[in-house]
């Protein structure tokens, strides 16, 4: 076995890179996790629904870092109208648009009833046209504690909770794909079996080189969790919440596989530490950006799958969002290939930090006070 893989250009198409403080100590560790190029998402307060705030926000990561390719998306919104993101998408300012059901996870109170997407169908039919992708947070939301119903009897179709939610959306996915067969979806951070098996269905008959219009990414940490590694840990704590063995068995196979419907989105979300140990209200998210590559790197050692890191981390990711032919983005992904500084995976011990800080904020990161196996340079 080699100690040295050229990975290159790599992609985490699912980061959380927040605002003020947070910002500031969380844009440095991409570079740091071995990360190219990330695709943002859009959850601030308030959301990113313009044109003006999509390029203010951006302008601020880039100032924090040159050299990595910001890949920006809107927040699906009622306020978003077809011609604003035919605008929006025509000047390259964004890549698509993230779906958040009402409710479900951090910042998705303005999110939408995924019970019913009608609404949204022409902006679906803009999207379309321009190649942006529809990424979606696929839970349905379930009951609060305290409605009139906590104490009657639901049927199947009612019992919605954190581990059922993303089983009970795949019809609507589905629908979806049916729908708009030409529409750019990617259900993210999928966590269960079921999820691993739809998508496959929906490639089904897919020939090598086939453009791909239904994907999935897939955190790091969710190919380690089961409920178990959450329940009682905060720092673990995420949504949608890590499920069952069968169900990462089922992860860890899709994305250490090579198809090219399953990338690497990390779904990295940090939270000042004072916000995860509270006794209520814990925070939804875990903070894997600043050793991403190391922890991908440990499962698919471990399985005897390192071939395929770079189809999962590089490769897969890239060519569904079409970075290369992209005239707004595929002159500085170029660039990168052909002279810029590539990624390099390294067989050494790698310590993961209890805490990663600046003197406004605390994070605490995944696996913190662990040693990894591998780690990254960039050469």
């Amino acid at each position: 076995m080699t100690n040295e893989i050229e990975l290159g250009v790599t992609a985490d198409l699912h980061v959380h890179l927040r605002e003020g403080d947070m910002k500031d100590l969380i844009v440095p560790t991409v570079k740091q996790g071995g990360i190219s190029i990330v695709y943002v998402m859009p959850n601030l307060s308030p959301p990113i629904t313009t044109i003006e705030r999509v390029r203010q926000y951006k302008s601020e990561l880039e100032a924090l870092d040159k050299e990595t390719i910001f890949l920006m998306s809107f927040y699906l919104h009622s306020s978003l109208t077809p011609e604003l993101v035919r605008e929006a998408g025509e000047k390259g300012l964004i890549h698509g648009i993230k779906c958040y059901p009402a409710g479900v996870t951090t910042n998705s109170k303005e999110g939408v009833d995924p019970n019913d997407f009608s609404k949204f169908y022409e902006v679906f039919e803009v999207m379309q046209s321009l190649g942006l992708v529809l990424n979606i947070h696929g839970e349905k939301p379930g009951h609060s504690h305290g409605t009139e119903d906590e104490f009657k009897p639901r049927n199947e179709e009612e019992d919605i909770n954190i581990l059922n939610a993303e089983k009970k959306f795949l019809p609507a996915l589905k629908k979806l794909h049916e729908d708009f067969p030409k529409l750019k979806i990617v259900l993210e951070h999928c966590t269960t079996s079921d999820s691993v098996a739809l998508i496959r269905e929906l490639n089904k008959g897919k020939a090598v080189g086939d453009e791909i219009f239904v994907g999935a990414t897939i955190t790091a940490h969710h190919l380690f969790l089961t409920i178990d590694q959450w329940a009682g840990n905060p720092i673990n704590y995420c949504k949608p919440v890590a499920k069952f063995h069968d169900d990462k068995l089922s992860l860890v196979g899709a994305a250490t596989s090579g198809e090219p419907w399953f990338f690497f989105g990390s779904d990295s979300a940090p939270h000042p530490i004072e916000l995860k140990c509270v006794y209520q209200n814990v925070c939804a998210g875990v903070f894997t950006q600043s050793h991403a590559v190391g922890y991908l790197a440990e499962v698919f050692d471990k399985v005897g799958k390192l071939s395929n890191l770079i189809k999962f981390v590089s490769n897969n990711g890239i060519k569904f969002y079409n970075v290369a032919s992209n005239k707004h983005v595929g002159a500085k992904y170029e660039e990168l290939k052909s002279n810029g500084k590539k990624v390099w995976l390294i067989k050494r011990k790698n310590d993961v930090p209890k805490v990663i800080g600046n003197s406004k904020v605390t994070v605490v990161p995944f696996k913190a006070g662990e040693q990894l196996e591998w780690t990254i340079e960039w050469r």
